[in-house]
């Protein structure tokens, strides 16, 4: 048995070791309450946390045809507007009719004009002889000014009466022409080889010069010999929108038959607004089967392979900076992340860029889901097991 420590009385070693006891008891109760609160606020987070579905993406159509609608239009459309004014005499080609270059289609009757043409005539030839006077009038003072028979100043005032003369013919002549183009312009021709597809007048009707205030639109000519189709190609198709490439047309008016054309030239822009590439594409129809105005389906055969995802249509967020799905990683944080859409399905749209397979997508996640946002995925449901039928 060991000795009390001399010059220190036992009562006093005993309470020094009792507060030390004391404290140390203290100390292990305040951790254990620490982390008493500590698991309480994981588990009021956790709690918090919202409950979501998740779906994975799957992949997407292996086939690399891109069908898009197209808008059929003429290759030259033009409307045949009046030039002159006066009443249609005649008219020589009907909705249908095929024309060439300066074929006649109808005749107007200007009387006004024919009179002022034969004015502008006669004051040509008044011009005229106005002019050859002041020519010989200038020629003959020539001789004598050299004489000094006459003065300078006389003969330089017959000069410039004959310039004025000429002038004046110049003048002349300009306004008989003008008038001639206006009388010439009483036959309407077709300006290229074409197909009347409008006739807006009838004989009798009164017409007027040009295609603004009173004018109208007296035909419409078509050459449908060539056509061009119009489509929009998505943004992440439009590299494969290259001119030259070849496409398939199909219209619903011939079905089973298909048409080649080709890629003419593109807007080289994209359309803020739709999101697409102008593309137009050029196909001969010398048979004229599709006409003008139709519309058609496009086959384009992108040349670079985009491997797809299909996501459903309800689990995209669209913000301001673009369309974005609702990640959730392994520690069940979310992460918006950002994608690049295809075609849409309707229910289902496809993701070309910003996918992986193995990525978790919140189904329908709110407006308000924010970046790193805690959530708690909600465990699949098992499928009821099928109804038995018991018989007796």
């Amino acid at each position: 048995m060991s000795s009390p420590v001399p010059g220190r009385p036992r009562g006093q070693v005993f309470f020094s070791i009792a507060g030390v006891a004391a404290a140390l008891a203290a100390g292990v109760g305040i951790a254990n309450r620490v982390h008493d609160r500590s698991k309480l606020r994981d588990r009021t987070i956790e709690a918090a946390a919202p409950i979501v579905f998740v779906v994975q993406p799957k992949p997407g159509d292996p086939q690399r045809e891109l069908v898009l609608p197209g808008n059929v239009e003429a290759f030259t459309d033009a409307p045949i507007y009046a030039r002159t004014s006066g009443y249609l005499k005649a008219w020589f080609a009907d909705i249908g009719t095929t024309v060439k270059k300066g074929q006649l289609l109808a005749t107007i009757d200007a009387p006004e004009v024919d009179q002022q043409l034969q004015q502008a005539r006669a004051q040509e030839n008044s011009a005229l002889a106005n002019e050859k006077l002041a020519t010989l009038t200038a020629d003959r003072l020539a001789k004598l000014v050299d004489t000094n028979a006459i003065s300078r100043q006389e003969y330089d005032n017959a000069v410039s009466a004959r310039d004025a003369r000429r002038a004046e013919l110049a003048s002349a002549r300009a306004n008989v022409g003008r008038l001639e183009q206006l009388v010439a312009f009483q036959r309407i021709e077709a300006p290229f080889t074409g197909t009347i597809t409008a006739r807006e007048t009838d004989v009798g009707q009164l017409v007027d010069a040009g295609s603004t205030g009173a004018g109208h639109e007296l035909f419409r000519i078509a050459s449908t010999d060539r056509l061009r189709v119009y489509i929009g190609v998505p943004q992440a198709r439009s590299t494969s929108a290259i001119p030259g490439v070849e496409v398939d047309l199909t219209v619903a008016e011939r079905p089973g038959k298909t048409y080649r054309g080709v890629i003419a030239r593109t807007a080289n822009a994209i359309d803020p607004v739709t999101r697409t590439l102008r593309v137009e594409v050029d196909l001969e129809n010398p048979r004229a089967e599709i006409l003008p105005g139709a519309y058609a389906q496009v086959h384009l055969k992108p040349a670079d392979a985009v491997s797809a995802m299909l996501v459903p249509a309800s689990s995209l967020l669209f913000r301001a900076e673009g369309p974005r799905v609702a990640v959730v990683d392994d520690a069940s944080k979310v992460n918006l992340a950002p994608v690049t859409l295809g075609r849409d399905f309707g229910t289902q749209v496809e993701v070309v860029d910003g996918l992986k397979a193995t990525d978790r997508l919140i189904d329908n996640p709110p407006d308000a889901i924010l970046q790193g946002q805690l959530v708690r995925v909600a465990a699949p449901t098992a499928p009821a097991p099928p109804a038995t039928k018991t018989g007796r």
